[in-house]
């Protein structure tokens, strides 16, 4: 059985830095790439970036991209967000995704909950 378990999340100032983790468990990831995405209140759920297990440079939405890092350890089965001069525009519930390449993602984790304060 596939398990995704975010961790990390919490209450953070405008400007400062969180590191969520995604840990999974249940198969082997080596096809698969791995997804960020978040939620808002009221609004659709956002593509964050991607990063295969397999090697290769991440992915990121481009609004993104600068302040959001994704990165992994194949060792641990665990791929990270480092999020930095967090916006409270920033603030969501924040997914991991798992799927094989060019196919969606199929396992999804429950979300952590990121706060920023302004």
């Amino acid at each position: 059985q596939v398990q995704l378990v975010e961790s990390g999340g919490g209450l953070v100032q405008a400007g400062g830095s969180l590191r969520l983790s995604c840990a999974a468990s249940g198969r082997t990831f080596s096809s698969y790439v791995m997804g960020w995405f978040r939620q808002a209140p009221g609004k659709e759920r956002e593509f964050v970036g991607t990063i295969k297990w397999s090697g290769g440079n991440p992915y990121y939405a481009a609004s993104l991209k600068g302040r959001f890092t994704i990165s992994r350890d194949n060792a641990k089965n665990t791929v990270y967000l480092q999020m930095s001069s967090l916006k409270p525009e920033d603030t969501a519930v924040y997914y991991c995704a798992a799927g094989l390449v060019d196919q969606g993602f199929d396992y999804w984790g429950q979300g952590t909950q990121v706060t920023v304060s302004s």
